[in-house]
Parts: C-alpha cells; sequence; structure tokens
C-alpha cells in the first residue's frame, strides 16, 4: 500500500515488563475499531508483552489468555474494542494473508500484528508501527513510527499525558 504523507516518530525506554505492559495499556485505551500497531523486533524482544498490555487497555477480561498466536496465526479477543492479536511469523508466501482474514477484521477490531515487518503488504497505510530493541541493561527502547492520520492520533495522545515509568 502507498504511505501517506504524514509521519511521526518517537522514542520510549522501558525498563521492565510491567512498563511495557502500562505503556500498551496506555495506548490500548487510545485506541478504537480500526486501528492497527505493527509490532516488530527480534524474539523476546516484548512484543506479545507489549500485546497483553493493549488488551488490558482494550478492555479484553484478565481471565482471557493473550498469548503469541505464533501456531495459531490470528487469535480475536472480546473486549470495550475487539482485540484482534496476530502473528506473522510463520507465514511462508504473501498468498497466505489473504486466507487470515485481516483486511475484514481491521475494520471491526483494534489489531496488533507481531512480526509485520516480514509482510509490510498486509498492513493497512496508516498505522503505527513499534520497532522493540533489547538494550544491554535489558530494558527495552520501543521506536514509535506513526504513518497517517489515525495513527498520528495515537501517537500525540501518548505524548499529551506522559507515561511515569519510574
Amino acid at each position: 500500500m502507498t504511505p501517506t504523507s504524514i509521519t511521526d516518530s518517537h522514542t520510549i525506554i522501558a525498563a521492565t515488563e510491567d512498563q511495557t505492559r502500562a505503556l500498551a495499556s496506555r495506548l490500548g485505551q487510545a485506541m478504537r475499531a480500526g486501528d492497527v500497531v505493527a509490532l516488530i523486533g527480534p524474539l523476546g524482544s516484548g512484543k506479545t508483552t507489549f500485546a497483553q498490555g493493549l488488551a488490558v487497555g482494550l478492555g479484553v477480561a484478565p481471565d482471557r489468555n493473550v498469548a503469541s498466536p505464533t501456531f495459531a496465526l490470528v487469535n480475536e479477543h472480546p473486549g470495550r474494542v475487539p482485540f484482534l492479536h496476530a502473528d506473522l511469523y510463520r507465514i511462508k508466501d504473501p498468498a497466505e494473508l489473504g486466507e487470515l482474514g485481516l483486511d475484514e477484521a481491521f475494520d471491526r477490531a483494534a489489531s496488533a500484528l507481531e512480526w509485520a515487518d516480514r509482510f509490510p503488504e498486509a498492513l493497512p497505510e496508516d498505522c503505527l508501527t513499534i520497532t522493540f530493541e533489547t538494550q544491554a541493561d535489558d530494558s527495552r527502547r520501543l521506536s514509535w513510527k506513526a504513518q497517517g492520520p489515525r495513527s498520528l492520533a495515537l501517537l500525540q495522545a501518548m505524548r499529551q499525558q506522559p507515561l511515569d515509568l519510574r
């Protein structure tokens, strides 16, 4: 898809898994159906932990198991806003993407796609990309990039009320 001309970026350091979840929960509170977050980073960098925090912010019940959908590929969880959690790690061919039904899901749910960098063509034009990097002290550097008006609004909402990550 052709990117829109509206972009912005921001970087946050999360020292712990709890801070990563809290940050994601705040983002989840601001999300609505149609919002898509692309999660990029190596194994163990915090993508699934972030998705768990999104689920909290989206009102997914605490008894729901929000785990990496590595083998299921896509899980949908009911909440204040339905939450679609997908993992593109095991997808081998772009032709398989159509079978996941992501386009239809993007219309009815807030979505997080782990390993989104493997198939950027699966992402909508307007999407918030978060890249995870593990630091030497085991903290996580989260680099956020908004691409489009809605993802830019989400990024700006996160900036307006900084989260105390101490």
